[in-house]
């Protein structure tokens, strides 16, 4: 039977994934270094290699490349302790099946082997790395996704749809895909479909004719024809208006299309990625967005992550905002004190990474010292937290509400009515350590009601 090949210079990861494929019937072999594997190689194939990243000698990808010049190579899951957006793109670019960031979760990893052993196939070689993006950070698992999921996406030009709220950096995402495609020579074009007012946002997709309306007194090629070969960003694709959304989708749908006054059919030639701070299922079902449209736009689906949830990579991104923003002005750079740091987390971000970064610059410009304390925020982060402190849970719920129908939610009362009865159960079984008498006397509810309610809630049982 095959064996799974482990590589890693540190002893003490090599013994845990093989204690951990052991209880599983997996066979092992272990290396320190790539240079043993090679040569291992030469006398025996490995079922799956899960290889470090970075070791003295030849690295992971080093490895990986050795690999892909052989006519028949294992799946390869590359370990990375540094998980950033360009190591995700190298790891798949240079063909691996998965990676995997450290520290990882050892069933997950126990998981991500077994199904390359399963699936045992190649993924070829497509090119190296592109150029470097800095502004995409993030340790978290929520942007960890985002990263596997772009670095596979850049061996194909499949429509991609990016979803997220405003200020989570959807561009910068589209900006990555584009990178680190096979189109990448070619022209990223950006158009924000919803600041640009109606009667001319045909004109700036399509381009028009001299003399086509009034005010045309020249001939002018639209973002279609700028973004030839490359890739067109639909920015806020859920306010675009229904006569355009009809003309978009008969351009995807033909792959060519007209000026505005035109009579030349041009060829549409691009691959093209939209992105909405909408729920667009919603405004499907609203009569907003056409369902076919949709559809053609909802390829593959990209999810940025709110600040909010993801307030571990709060730390690197404000260190890194700092930085640029002394870089632009030509100072030094500031560093926000632990205690700074840790206020910062614990906000709501509602601009999210957008606001973050106007606060870093503020910061930059405003604050007398290199050391920022709490006292040295924008006062609109200072007020926010005093909000937060002085609000009651009846202007939270208004607020809630208001963002939940801005976004097009459906059917708030019964998702508000589960989460209200979730909230305040939980809370009466931690305040009674989990005996469910007592909390249903404090809720004035019998006991098989509380019992009930504690399954169709899905609530952890703590007696």
């Amino acid at each position: 039977m095959k064996s799974v090949w482990i590589i890693d210079d540190e002893a003490s990861i090599r013994f845990t994934l093989k204690e951990a494929l052991s209880r599983e019937g997996i066979p092992t072999l272990l290396f320190s270094s790539a240079e043993q594997a090679l040569k291992g190689l030469d006398t025996s194939s490995p079922l799956v290699i899960v290889s470090d990243i970075r070791m003295p000698g030849l690295s992971g990808l080093d490895l990986l490349r050795q690999l892909n010049k052989r006519n028949q190579t294992p799946p390869v899951i590359i370990m990375t302790a540094y998980s950033d957006l360009e190591s995700a793109v190298a790891v798949f670019q240079d063909g691996a099946f998965d990676y995997l960031p450290k520290p990882f979760d050892l069933d997950h990893a126990v998981k991500l082997i077994k199904r390359a052993a399963e699936e045992n196939t190649t993924v070829a070689l497509d090119k190296e790395i592109g150029t470097q993006n800095h502004d995409m950070l993030g340790q978290s698992s929520a942007m960890q996704d985002l990263f596997r999921a772009i670095g596979k996406l850049s061996q194909s030009l499949s429509t991609v749809l990016i979803t997220g709220a405003s200020g989570t950096g959807k561009e910068l995402v589209a900006k990555a895909l584009h990178r680190h495609s096979k189109r990448s020579n070619a022209p990223f074009i950006a158009i924000n479909t919803a600041a640009i007012p109606k009667d001319l946002l045909e004109s700036e997709l399509f381009g028009h004719e001299k003399g086509s309306f009034t005010g045309a007194q020249s001939a002018r090629t639209g973002r279609f024809e700028q973004a030839a070969g490359g890739t067109l960003f639909l920015d806020e694709i859920g306010d675009m208006p229904p006569d355009l959304q009809t003309r978009l989708l008969r351009v995807i749908s033909d792959n060519h299309y007209y000026r505005v006054g035109g009579h030349q059919l041009i060829r549409a030639n691009v691959r093209i990625i939209a992105a909405t701070h909408q729920n667009l299922s919603s405004r499907v079902n609203n009569g907003f967005f056409r369902e076919d449209l949709f559809h053609r736009l909802n390829v593959i689906r990209l999810e940025v992550p709110e600040l909010k949830d993801r307030r571990e990579d709060i730390d690197i991104l404000a260190k890194f905002f700092l930085e640029k923003s002394a870089t632009e002005l030509g100072v030094d750079s500031k560093e926000f004190t632990g205690d700074t740091l840790a206020f910062l987390r614990q906000l709501e971000w509602r601009g999210n990474v957008r606001q973050l970064e106007n606060a870093c610059h503020w910061v930059t410009v405003m604050s007398p010292g290199r050391s920022v304390g709490i006292k040295d925020l924008p006062p609109d982060l200072l007020n926010q937290n005093k909000n937060l402190d002085n609000r009651s849970w009846i202007q939270a719920l208004k607020e809630e509400a208001t963002q939940r129908l801005n976004s097009g939610g459906l059917n708030i009362l019964t998702e508000f009515n589960k989460d209200f009865e979730r909230t305040l159960i939980n809370q009466s079984l931690v305040f009674t350590r989990g005996r469910r008498i007592e909390a249903s006397k404090l809720l004035g509810m019998g006991r098989n009601t509380l019992t009930r309610k504690i399954k169709e809630l899905g609530i952890e049982d703590k007696s």
